[in-house]
């Protein structure tokens, strides 16, 4: 499945409705706080689509932007394991708005942090490029992860879906065979040629 990010056009209405046009699974919506990451990406609107919402939220304030961002009545609502001490009070808050739970981890956060919370969520996010910015290389060996996660899905007969960003393209989704969703930014936003790019995508 793919996921289309809007982080390179979030100002732009009308390059957003083109990607709406492309009929992706999911619209991926980064938000970032300038704390949690360096950046600020705030959507305080986006044009309406019946494409499921998969929010990204890179921030400390979790439930202040859950909060907010429950009005999109989002399928996912990831939060990073790195911006809580209290990641079991943060499924169960975001369960509480209606919405699906992801954890995405960073480079430096292992499966085996994770491991207590597989059971209890609905996805699990990779981020395959430092979080904050777009346009980024794909981080060689983020597919270990990936890899690591579908194993251990496959063992406990968990239930959740592996989502990768950053850096995916035509060459680099190959590496990301055993993910579900892969969310895809710059390599169709900017392109003159989205249209074929997304097809290259879906081979």
């Amino acid at each position: 499945m793919i996921a289309i990010t809007l982080l390179s056009i979030k100002d732009d209405n009308e390059k957003i409705k083109e990607m709406y046009s492309l009929n992706p699974d999911y619209i991926h919506v980064d938000v970032m706080d300038g704390k949690f990451v360096s950046n600020v990406v705030d959507f305080k609107e986006l044009p309406e689509t019946s494409i499921p919402k998969d929010v990204h939220l890179m921030v400390y304030d979790i439930k202040k932007y859950v909060d907010y961002y429950s009005k999109y009545s989002p399928e996912y609502i990831t939060f990073h394991f790195e911006a809580t001490d209290n990641v079991g009070e943060m499924i169960s808050y975001i369960k509480s708005k209606n919405s699906k739970v992801g954890i995405a981890i960073n480079q430096e956060t292992s499966v085996e942090q994770l491991e207590p919370y597989l059971g209890q969520i609905d996805l699990v996010l990779v981020m395959s490029i430092i979080p904050g910015s777009g346009g980024q290389k794909f981080i060689e060996g983020s597919n270990d992860k990936i890899d690591e996660l579908k194993r251990l899905r496959d063992e406990k007969k968990y239930s959740y879906v592996i989502e990768v960003d950053g850096g995916i393209n035509n060459i680099t989704k190959d590496y990301c065979k055993n993910a579900d969703i892969l969310a895809v930014g710059s390599y169709l936003t900017l392109s003159e040629n989205y249209q074929e790019k997304y097809q290259s995508m879906l081979k």
